[in-house]
């Protein structure tokens, strides 16, 4: 199993009697993609910020790259914030060279490095432009070059995805993928599960300052059974009296769907079809997505998260 790279244990802050975050465990290991979910206010943005001790925690403690604070491992560390912004007027190889050599690349380098980044990535003609005149998705593109320009171990991304139309967020994606196929660990926070579903090795789900769940996409989806739509030319409610059936409804005429408990397997429907007759003319079985697992893991909170 890989090395943790970061471990939160029994992390909580307060803001006076307001717990933004309350007792946060987890680690990531080293090398995988680390998705940090939960809907707006949940708490995620805090927790980013204790990790990379811009706030401190009111209690618990945080090891980060083998150091009890973010501050000793900067120059190992890249970090895009939620709020994000570049200097106008700097053209955009400057910008990310600017950025590196704050990590402590020296300046012929992180110029290099900086065009290397841009060319890589598909902006290589868009060097020399100010960064006023990119597009957003560009500039976007452009601040996660800089957060990563000086090759950090351990890159935390907060909302990157954020107000990118359909064709930047692809492009992001793959720059993400690109840093893991380079050995590299990110963890990135999003309310928005598509994202999650597509890259996660390892996920934490949080609503109201508390961890609900860390595991795996597939150990999410295994929180909630299948669901099973059949068509037949009859009625199939003599189905009710299976075993693991949580619900049965007719959706439209012929058209039905099953709801199955946890742990039972969608096969024992069609079997128990053909073992009772009923006529069926179609049979598919669906895995939840990690959105249908979101909703249930948040309840209410989860109208703020997109699909």
């Amino acid at each position: 199993m890989a090395l943790a790279v970061l471990e939160l244990k029994q992390v909580s802050k307060f803001y006076g009697d307001y717990p933004a975050v309350q007792d946060l465990s987890f680690s990531v290991p080293a090398g995988c993609l680390f998705g940090f979910l939960g809907p707006n206010g949940a708490g995620k943005t805090t927790s980013l910020r204790m990790i990379l001790d811009i706030l401190r925690p009111t209690s618990g403690s945080i090891t980060i790259l083998g150091a009890d604070s973010a501050a000793r491992v900067r120059d190992r560390l890249g970090y895009l914030p939620e709020e994000k912004g570049l200097y106008k007027k700097m053209k955009a190889w400057a910008v990310i060279a600017y950025f590196a050599t704050l990590k402590g690349v020296p300046t012929a380098a992180a110029k290099k490095r900086a065009h290397a980044l841009l060319e890589r990535h598909g902006l290589g003609q868009f060097a020399e432009a100010r960064t006023e005149a990119l597009s957003k998705g560009m500039a976007q593109k452009v601040q996660v070059l800089a957060s990563i320009a000086h090759d950090p171990e351990l890159v935390i991304l907060d909302e990157p995805f954020s107000g990118l139309d359909p064709v930047n967020q692809g492009v992001l994606e793959e720059l993400v993928l690109d840093l893991k196929a380079r050995g590299r660990t990110v963890i990135f926070s999003t309310h928005v599960m598509q994202h999650a579903e597509r890259l996660c090795d390892h996920l934490l789900v949080m609503a109201r300052g508390r961890k609900c769940f860390e595991g795996s996409v597939d150990d999410a989806r295994r929180l909630l059974a299948p669901r099973v739509q059949l068509r037949a030319r009859g009625d199939l409610a003599p189905l009710r009296t299976l075993p693991g059936i949580d619900a049965l409804s007719e959706l439209t005429p012929g058209e039905w769907e099953v709801r199955l408990r946890p742990g039972t397997d969608p096969q024992s429907v069609l079997a128990g079809c053909f073992t009772l007759g009923l006529p069926l003319t179609s049979f598919e079985a669906t895995r939840p997505s990690l959105h249908d697992v979101f909703v249930h893991l948040v309840g209410a909170e989860a109208r703020e998260a997109g699909r």
